[in-house]
């Protein structure tokens, strides 16, 4: 900004024991050209670096698991699993960063990539994160990790798969800040997208009196569907494919009688907790309705468009 916005007007320094604290008294040149008198705690700890270490090949992670007490005093267990992380202390943040992944991981750590940088708690502390991404090996592996135990660390090393890293942030199990930002960067820009096992659900009874002739049309239209989603890399299922010629065993002689209404969606949601994702199309259908609600709750993701779908390498659509 051109013209001043901010005159500091007082500081004093509250704490020099760990790092600073320090209480600023400041006037705010507001938007309507007034000048308001505020006064913010600010707390100077240096800025950081963290890093995502990842192998492409297996779709694997590397996290530490340690005890924050600032977190254990907010109704946390203390113990949150994080990305490799540190302050800068005088250091570049390319080299800090890798002689802090490596005290924490055990595994030396060679090219870096830095993706960003984020301030983490402006309101109220001055830290600037720098964030890095890096590809590790089996082999990178120099000793065992754990930090520095002169330090008061402790670290507990993970590897983890992508997904199961991605899982435990809609679970609550990772809660850090910077980890679910790197863990989502990876997934966005650098991880290849996995093949998707797609449940492709549309009309099935909506419509037709159960009448065969357009149930099977109703199915075949699935089925094109389910041709497009395999051209796309992917591995389509239909409930129809698994939930008939179970009704059939179980002694169903039409759809719609007793069996077929006790078992067919049962069968068809047992499917559905096997699957990664919901394609539905077609006009209006309770029972896919009830399905796409059921894969929401199991956290499954929903499609209306084959071209929705993450581009496989490989995929021939």
């Amino acid at each position: 900004m051109s013209e001043e916005t901010i005159r500091i007007t007082a500081e004093q320094t509250l704490s020099d024991n760990w790092y600073v604290l320090k209480k600023y008294s400041f006037e705010l040149r507001r938007r309507d050209g007034s000048w308001q008198a505020q006064d913010r705690e600010v707390y100077d700890r240096g800025n950081g670096a963290t890093i995502l270490l990842y192998n492409l090949q297996r779709r694997t992670v590397l996290l530490t698991r340690q005890f924050r007490m600032p977190a254990f005093v907010n109704g946390h267990s203390g113990y949150l699993i994080e990305t490799a992380a540190g302050l800068l202390d005088n250091a570049s943040p390319e080299v800090r960063i890798r002689q802090e992944a490596q005290e924490e991981t055990g595994y030396r750590v060679g090219e870096v990539q830095k993706v960003f940088d984020a301030f983490m708690s402006p309101g109220s502390v001055t830290e600037r994160v720098h964030f890095f991404i890096g590809h590790y090996q089996a082999e990178d592996r120099i000793d065992a990790g754990g930090g520095l135990e002169h330090e008061g660390e402790d670290i507990e090393v993970l590897e983890l798969d992508i997904d199961q890293a991605l899982g435990m942030i809609k679970s609550g199990e990772i809660a850090d800040g910077k980890t679910i930002m790197l863990l989502q960067y990876l997934q966005l820009h650098v991880l290849k997208p996995r093949s998707l096992m797609v449940l492709v659900a549309g009309p099935y009874r909506s419509g037709t009196d159960d009448d065969p002739a357009l149930l099977a049309r109703n199915v075949e239209a699935m089925e094109h569907c389910a041709a497009q989603v395999l051209a796309a890399g992917h591995f389509p299922v239909l409930g129809e494919w698994v939930a008939l010629p179970m009704t059939r065993l179980a002694g169903s002689r039409a759809v719609g009688d007793e069996i077929y209404n006790q078992r067919f969606h049962a069968y068809a949601e047992r499917l559905l907790e096997r699957c990664d994702a919901v394609l539905r199309i077609g006009g209006p259908s309770a029972g896919c309705d009830a399905m796409v609600e059921i894969g929401q709750r199991l956290g499954l993701a929903l499609y209306h468009r084959v071209e929705q779908l993450p581009v496989v390498p490989g995929g021939t659509g």
